[in-house]
């Protein structure tokens, strides 16, 4: 379902991608609006189903885990759905998509260290071939989404 988001919208939008947290008032002075008609837009975006929620960006390496990971997965026949019941389970993915081409699945995944890594890949291969890319460091991470033209 296509919804139509007006101009007013997509600056709200914007600041609240950049900082969920910033008040009504202060998205107001920047948009034009007073803080009762940001917080109307807001709830009205969020009852539309444009705004799905709100949540703390963690660092993972300072939480323990030193180890960022994408893992993409090529079931084996018939493992691929026991597998997608299975991988909600696994404390380690933060992010998994099923996905076309070779592969079926592509997850990224945190890791304490490469023990750790290779005891999650001992998991995996039960449901097919893996291949393991480690990540560097964050190029993009979580951009904005933002009006086209």
């Amino acid at each position: 379902m296509k919804v139509k988001i007006d101009e007013l919208n997509w600056k709200i939008l914007q600041c609240i991608q950049n900082n969920a947290r910033e008040t009504f008032a202060e998205i107001g002075r920047k948009v034009g609006l007073t803080p009762p008609a940001v917080a109307e837009r807001i709830k009205k975006m969020e009852d539309m189903g444009i705004i799905e929620g709100y949540k703390a960006k963690v660092s993972h390496a300072r939480a323990g885990y030193q180890l960022r990971a994408i893992i993409t997965l090529r079931a084996f026949m018939g493992k691929l759905k026991p597998f997608l019941e299975t991988v909600k389970s696994f404390d380690e993915v933060i992010n998994c998509y099923r996905i076309t081409g070779n592969e079926n699945i592509i997850m990224e995944v945190i890791l304490k260290d490469q023990f750790h890594l290779e005891g999650f890949i001992d998991k995996l291969i039960q449901y097919g071939e893996t291949r393991t890319h480690i990540i560097l460091s964050n190029v993009i991470s979580n951009a904005p989404i933002v009006k086209e033209g």
